[in-house]
């Protein structure tokens, strides 16, 4: 079988790894050729490609970004984006397709197969944890560890200058690495797009925390936070040209909020995009091998529309259009936990 695979969306600690997975697995155990098409579904609709082996994905195991380049076009930009799609896996002769995506990566997906363009299985990707019916996407743990040893860090520096620090992680519409970072970092407050924040509870819980005698204080922001109507102004963000909102700067605008009611020094720090760069975890790496075996697994079974989950510590199948009918929000269970530890 000549079996086509393609990364889209935000790069991902652990791209590479599933990549590896599949192309050994495929050429070693089922004899398959692979190709990777370059830059996304860019590359599919353009038909541009590579032909991926053993050989080409030595190394790439501890590999951040992806060796297939990644885009956030899709075929859904386009009048004929489905038939130029259709196009390519007839002229490279690709039988299926692994899509290895977040929410926009693999929806687009879904689209694909239904139309009949292509035989596809999808792995879900995304720093911020949020594809439904999976239990983690990898990439989640390696930016959980590099928020919370960012946490560990600014803990001393505030000490050492009685300072509040706010740190905003990603999380665009839900607060999983924010309320895991805060957890494990011991964060004073941690803010998340599911929970609208009020700046004065906020700013209240601070000085309490000090009035207490402890004159240091984390407070971690999700980008994706908002305040509740009426108790904050927060600018609308600009859109970009996929249609996204360019998130970020929530941080400022809280940190600033604080310093006016409090009177406390306070500093803001924006981890960004260090959270998707450098080496994945070594529980990404395990996690990716194994969605990497198991979607070439799926293709080999016929198992067109399904996208491999983690779920109560195995990797089982779903489908593709149920994962990404709703994005998934934080457990009120777990943010319970974080909000045990506020002021």
């Amino acid at each position: 079988m000549r079996v086509g695979v393609l990364t889209g969306g935000g790069d991902c600690p652990g791209l590479n790894a599933v990549i590896r997975a599949i192309v050994r697995k495929a050429e070693r155990h089922y004899g398959d050729s692979v190709i990777g098409f370059l830059d996304g579904w860019h590359g599919v609709i353009e038909g541009n490609f590579t032909e991926l082996d053993v050989n080409h994905m030595r190394g790439t195991l501890p590999r951040g970004g992806t060796v297939l380049g990644t885009s956030r076009v899709s075929p859904r930009m386009f009048d004929d984006g489905i038939d130029r799609v259709r196009a390519t896996m007839e002229a490279t002769g690709a039988e299926a397709l692994i899509v290895i995506g977040g929410e926009g990566t693999l929806s687009a997906g879904v689209g694909v197969f239904e139309a009949g363009a292509a035989n596809v299985v999808g792995v879900p990707k995304t720093i911020d944890n949020d594809i439904g019916l999976t239990e983690l996407t990898f990439g989640f743990d390696t930016a959980v560890g590099i928020a919370t040893a960012a946490i560990d860090r600014l803990h001393t520096t505030a000490e050492s200058h009685d300072r509040v620090m706010v740190v905003e992680v990603m999380g665009r519409h839900v607060g999983h690495i924010a309320t895991w970072a805060g957890i494990a970092g011991g964060a004073t407050l941690t803010l998340i797009p599911e929970e609208p924040f009020d700046i004065e509870a906020v700013a209240e819980a601070i000085s309490r925390r000090h009035r207490r005698g402890r004159w240091a204080s984390i407070v971690v922001v999700a980008e994706g936070a908002r305040p509740k109507e009426g108790t904050m102004e927060l600018s609308e963000p600009e859109i970009d040209q996929f249609g996204h909102s360019r998130l970020g700067g929530v941080g400022q605008a809280v940190a600033a909020e604080i310093e006016a009611r409090t009177g406390y020094d306070t500093r803001v720090t924006v981890l960004g995009h260090v959270q998707r760069g450098g080496t994945p975890s070594a529980l990404d790496r395990v996690l990716c091998s194994w969605y990497g075996i198991a979607a070439i697994d799926a293709v080999h079974e016929g198992d067109w529309g399904s996208m491999v989950a983690f779920r109560g510590g195995e990797i089982s199948r779903v489908r593709l259009a149920d994962a990404v009918a709703q994005l998934k929000p934080v457990s009120p269970a777990l943010y319970d936990v974080a909000r045990a530890f506020f002021p």
